[in-house]
């Protein structure tokens, strides 16, 4: 299979962890672009990598081979491709009804209070700059369900929080703009953390914390629950451990 690369030459692949006839779910990692667009002609993207090894280019589902959701170019963890236009009409059926559940693992700044709770903020593109998302009047509504998981305490750094997420509407960067939001952004997170946080951040994290680890759904075919599920990647782990060792 042809390898897919991060800026610093890594080579990743997207893991199949599950197929059947109708649906298929990839671990996307890190650095790999979702869907193919005139800005990422010369980037591989998880589009390509479905169009040529797994042969549903031909398919024309959705205009984009299959492809039901996204996730940020930063951001690991589940996607689910449909392999039939009527998988593909149900699923994206359960994603805008909210029937899906989706969970992902951030690592936040900051401790966060209360440590469970609901961010209930209109997040819309921002008016200053087209690339960068937020909370304005006017957006369109977005709701994240939280739990922190643990407190990081270091003697070096300031207090970060592992934290739980269930967004209940799927806006773009709903997750990173919330939390931003509350004063707590994603470690590693170039966009909405500061450059002087994410520069700091990137002396012992290697890229943003920001996971989807588990997603629930109804199989278009047999209407039966099929859950899914990522554990959280060897260099977020990695990172976790360099954090407690700043004790």
């Amino acid at each position: 299979m042809c390898p897919m690369r991060q800026e610093k030459g890594k080579i990743v692949l997207p893991k199949v962890i599950f197929e059947d006839e109708t649906i298929l779910a990839v671990d996307k990692p890190a650095g790999l672009v979702v869907n193919r667009s005139d800005t990422t002609q010369k980037v591989p993207t998880l589009q390509e990598w479905l169009e040529k090894h797994l042969k549903l280019v031909d398919l024309g589902i959705g205009g984009r081979a299959g492809i039901v959701h996204r996730l940020d170019k930063d951001t690991s963890g589940i996607i689910v491709v449909a392999k039939t236009q009527t998988a593909f009409d149900c699923l994206q059926r359960q994603f805008k009804e909210r029937q899906v559940e989706k969970r992902y693992l951030a690592l936040a700044h900051g401790k966060i209070e209360p440590p469970s709770g609901v961010i209930k903020a209109s997040v819309s593109r921002s008016p200053f700059n087209r690339k960068k998302f937020g909370v304005f009047l006017g957006g369109r509504e977005a709701e994240t369900e939280y739990r922190v998981l643990k407190n990081y305490n270091t003697g070096k750094l300031e207090t970060f929080s592992l934290v739980e997420l269930k967004p209940k509407t799927g806006r773009t960067h709903q997750i990173r703009v919330h939390l931003k939001y509350i004063g707590h952004p994603v470690v590693g997170d170039e966009v909405y953390a500061g450059r002087k946080t994410y520069q700091a951040d990137r002396r012992w994290c290697p890229r943003q914390f920001l996971h989807a680890a588990s997603l629930n759904l109804s199989h278009p075919q047999t209407g039966k629950e099929v859950g899914l599920t990522s554990p959280l990647p060897v260099d977020l782990e990695t990172a976790l451990k360099i954090l407690v060792g700043f004790k």
